[in-house]
């Protein structure tokens, strides 16, 4: 059992790859597999040399059938002891050997470690994609798509190993055997194997295809299904279950086309080759009988020789499945890899460094970004945070606010401009390096399924029990998190918020997430709406937390509740994508501008609809 474990780790299954994924088939196979190659090959050996067996089985078989005709009953034991010395080693050690080596290199060293070696490497290459290609697809399509692409991979590669290795020594072996009674019937296993090769070429394109149609639409039912699930609440709050049903049929109905048309196309393929094999025996049972007729064969040239036919023509099935598999498995790794074979839009440059420990200066340096659209975004946007410096960024929905966090984290690329902080440009630092130095709670607080603790320890994974809870302490967290208890029975810090948060409340899930913010400890703060879904008792009391934690470091606050930042060092209004006032509360109040004109209309402290509604009317 050790030399068993020894072998399941001679591949490291978890090797980065070297480089981005291939657009192209070959080049992404050999990408997706380096570091597995050696013992690739090495499987395929041993499979090579299974295959050698079942030629001298039938070797075997014949040389016993001679033997015995030519000794006689009463003196075929006595004369014939070496002959079947090698006939009980052969059945009974050398050829049950060959395939427990060929079945250990298959099921333990290659079978449980490309399957993870390929799915980590392309799980790695999607996680450092843009947001914006996130945005553009489901969550549950490039999921599906990166098991899809991971499977078919490792089924093209070991079924390469346990089929055609195999398939491909036994018929060399049966040739040279062949080869060695007779030329012709030689001769008629080639041309044999030339019909069967011409029509594996005409097939297997069309299943290729049809596999990457049908794999297209399989993620598709995925992508919905996950959509819809998702987002069950808002499906049951709206009672459209019958409307997402209709909506998931529909892709139901398309992937079930694309399974038919396949099915078709490998039932067809199946039944032509199946008749093809038939043809074999035929050739070879009756081209030995004439030559026995003929005196140029023995008798046990003939039970080999239909040993050797019958055997590959069971293989031809064998075979022709397994090769309309790896071609399924081939048109499913390039639907993947139209999906995840990408270049990432958003790369760190070949020079980037990491962003060292910063004061906190942040500067906008003419700043203009639209989202590839001639409006929307920020425009032309000059603006220095010192360090230390607490600004609030106010502004209707669609003014730039947000777009202008997602410039600072580098989520998108400025259009015209720099950002800088601590004068790095933002695009020659590692963006790991940056997004470390800035901590962020959003109005959409992103919870994962895991356990509160995780959840807080997120913000700095090495931090300690007493570290987590101070931090929860601070957000006004650690109270409910003590009363929690799961499905499961898991409670207090070991207990999981459900799939995004979903266990919790608004306001729940935004003390997590500041809870996470306190202790990732960062010199830059953002807060989006951090408070937006609390109550007016327990938001001041964060306002008290969110005092203490502000300290000393450069905060960039929005929100639309004006009263939670009234008492910021600076705020700045934006308009359209444009700086259009900036000062403190006082003075922005007294200049009578668009800021008084948000304070005089609030309804319950937040910036009025009306306005807002204006703005998007506007653009």
């Amino acid at each position: 059992m050790k030399m068993m474990a020894r072998l399941g780790n001679v591949i490291d299954a978890f090797r980065p790859a070297d480089g981005p994924p291939p657009g192209d088939l070959g080049a992404f196979m050999r990408w997706a597999l380096k570091g597995s190659w050696p013992w690739l090959w090495l499987a395929a050996a041993l499979s090579a040399l299974a295959g050698t067996m079942e030629v001298v089985s039938a070797l075997i078989l014949g040389a016993v059938i001679d033997a015995a005709l030519a000794a006689g009953p009463e003196r075929f034991l006595a004369e014939s002891a070496v002959l079947l010395g090698l006939f009980l080693l052969f059945y009974l050690v050398l050829r049950p050997l060959s395939f427990a080596a060929s079945s250990a290199s298959n099921s333990i060293v290659i079978g449980p470690n490309v399957m993870p070696l390929v799915l980590s490497r392309l799980h790695r290459w999607t996680l450092g994609q843009a947001v914006t290609f996130f945005d553009n697809d489901f969550a549950g399509r490039i999921a599906q798509k990166q098991m899809q692409a991971a499977r078919a991979v490792t089924d093209v590669a070991t079924e390469m190993i346990n089929t055609v290795a195999f398939a491909l020594a036994s018929v060399i072996g049966s040739v040279v055997f062949l080869v060695a009674v007779d030329w012709r019937v030689a001769l008629a296993l080639a041309a044999w194997m030339v019909g069967y090769l011409a029509l594996i070429r005409f097939f297997l394109p069309k299943v290729k295809t049809n596999s990457a149609a049908r794999a297209s639409a399989r993620a598709m039912v995925s992508g919905q299904v996950v959509d819809t699930i998702t987002n069950i609440k808002t499906v049951k709050l709206f009672a459209h279950a019958a409307f997402e049903d209709r909506v998931a049929l529909k892709a139901m109905e398309v992937f079930r086309a694309r399974s038919l048309e396949f099915g078709q196309i490998s039932t067809a393929f199946r039944f032509a080759l199946m008749t093809w094999a038939g043809v074999l025996p035929v050739l070879l049972i009756g081209g030995t009988l004439l030559l026995w007729a003929e005196g140029a064969a023995t008798a046990g040239a003939i039970a080999a020789a239909g040993a050797i036919a019958m055997r590959i023509a069971q293989m031809s099935g064998w075979v022709s499945f397994t090769l309309m598999s790896i071609y399924t498995s081939v048109g499913e790794v390039e639907d993947g890899m139209r999906t995840l074979a990408v270049p990432h839009t958003l790369a760190d440059p070949s020079g980037a460094v990491d962003l060292p420990r910063v004061r906190g200066e942040v500067r906008f340096d003419h700043v203009s970004f639209g989202y590839g659209r001639r409006h929307a975004g920020v425009r032309d946007i000059d603006l220095t945070v010192q360090p230390g410096e607490k600004l609030a960024i106010v502004g209707a929905s669609g003014a730039g606010k947000s777009t202008l966090v997602s410039l600072l984290l580098r989520l998108y690329d400025t259009e015209a401009g720099r950002v800088l902080v601590d004068g790095h440009d933002v695009r020659e630092v590692t963006q790991e390096s940056l997004r470390r130095q800035i901590g962020m709670v959003t109005q959409e607080t992103a919870m994962f399924n895991r356990s509160a603790r995780d959840n807080i320890a997120y913000g700095r994974p090495d931090a300690t029990e007493d570290e987590i809870i101070a931090a929860a302490r601070q957000a006004e967290a650690h109270d409910f998190i003590m009363a929690m208890a799961d499905h499961q029975g898991r409670k207090g810090y070991d207990a999981y918020l459900g799939e995004r948060g979903v266990k919790l409340s608004g306001g729940q899930r935004q003390r997590i997430a500041l809870a996470r913010a306190f202790l990732k400890d960062a010199p830059i703060l953002v807060l989006d709406e951090a408070t937006s879904a609390l109550d007016s008792e327990v938001e001041a009391s964060i306002q008290e937390a969110l005092g203490r934690v502000m300290e000393g470091k450069t905060v960039l606050a929005i929100a639309h509740r004006l009263s939670t930042i009234a008492a910021m060092d600076r705020i700045i209004v934006l308009d359209h994508g444009r700086i259009v006032e900036e000062g403190s509360h006082d003075d922005l109040l007294a200049a009578g501008g668009l800021y008084a004109r948000y304070w005089n209309r609030q309804s319950g402290g937040f910036i009025g609809a009306d306005e807002d509604e204006a703005e998007e009317a506007a653009e």
